[in-house]
């Protein structure tokens, strides 16, 4: 409540304003004293320190500190229902006469936001091949070379650093074309320009069988007893001297568990899901085969049926 000079009381009185309606009325006597007043305030709560000076209400979206202007420039979209000839119009003309310096990085955040949404990423991952490609191409100029494999490897290097790897087939498979092979030279090339700027050497983190295995499992529809006992095989199996990759070592632990329950997965099921080679699998089964009663919980299996195991 404030106070303002009510002309019917004749004195500075209390006043009480109604959002409802945008009126002012005084305490005392009930006189309207500004009818339909705006409200400047913002339509929704917030919760800042009003003493402060970080209160986020802001119109708009949010800025972009990797880009030159914070992405906060305006751009003219085409309207609805618009003939293909709108930037041979003037506006289409004063569009492209601003044209925005920021553009191709624009357009290629938003080609990783399309992968990472195609693969359920969290934004983090996002920001971070976001920032990793800004990097590259501040280095170096990337024409001339493959923008798609470029893209897809800063979001397989994001990945790897926070934690939540993804092969190399998962991410090819929302790269828009590019192939593993690509993806891996891109991958070296921007590991190589990321050494240089930083004069030494990048980690991307190790990679574990565990980081792929719950997600394989889910794909096969594995019940959670199944998925218990695979992952504690996993965690056994790095105190082996096992020279396969994590991922075949993932696929071989699943076939494992899978031929000693009662809902069985074919090896063709199993390399579809995890995308490693029915022949990888094998190899990778008869390295794990000597092992199996180091590697499967007791409680999951006793002995007779692990010697009832197929052998390789």
């Amino acid at each position: 409540m404030t106070d303002l000079f009510c002309p019917d009381c004749k004195r500075a009185t209390e006043v009480v304003f109604d959002h409802s309606a945008g009126d002012t009325v005084c305490s005392e006597c009930g006189l309207v004293l500004e009818a339909h007043s705006i409200d400047e305030t913002s339509e929704w709560r917030t919760f800042a320190n009003e003493s402060g000076d970080n209160d986020p209400v802001r119109v708009g979206g949010p800025s972009n500190p990797l880009l030159a202007d914070g992405g906060l420039s305006t751009v003219i979209s085409r309207p609805n229902g618009a003939s293909g000839d709108f930037f041979s119009s003037s506006l289409g003309r004063w569009q492209n006469r601003g044209s925005n310096p920021d553009r191709s990085l624009i357009q290629a955040f938003k080609a990783i936001a399309t992968m990472s949404d195609r693969l359920g990423l969290v934004a983090t991952i996002k920001d971070r091949a976001n920032e990793i490609y800004k990097k590259v191409e501040d280095q170096k100029p990337l024409r001339g070379r493959n923008q798609d494999a470029i893209l897809a490897a800063c979001l397989y290097i994001a990945c790897r650093q926070e934690d939540k790897p993804r092969t190399v087939k998962e991410i090819c498979s929302v790269a828009n074309g590019a192939t593993k092979k690509e993806i891996g030279r891109a991958k070296e090339y921007i590991v190589k320009q990321l050494e240089v700027e930083m004069g030494q050497s990048m980690e991307m983190g190790t990679i574990h069988a565990g980081d792929f295995l719950r997600r394989f499992c889910s794909h096969l529809g594995m019940n959670n007893q199944a998925v218990k006992a695979a992952q504690e095989a996993v965690q056994e199996s790095e105190e082996l001297d096992i020279r396969r990759s994590p991922i075949s070592v993932a696929a071989a632990v699943i076939y494992i568990i899978t031929q000693l329950s009662d809902d069985k997965k074919l090896l063709k099921d199993i390399s579809v899901a995890t995308g490693v080679a029915e022949g990888t699998i094998r190899n990778s089964y008869k390295d794990l085969y000597p092992y199996a009663t180091r590697l499967i919980p007791s409680w999951y299996a006793k002995e007779e049926d692990l010697r009832n195991l197929c052998s390789p």
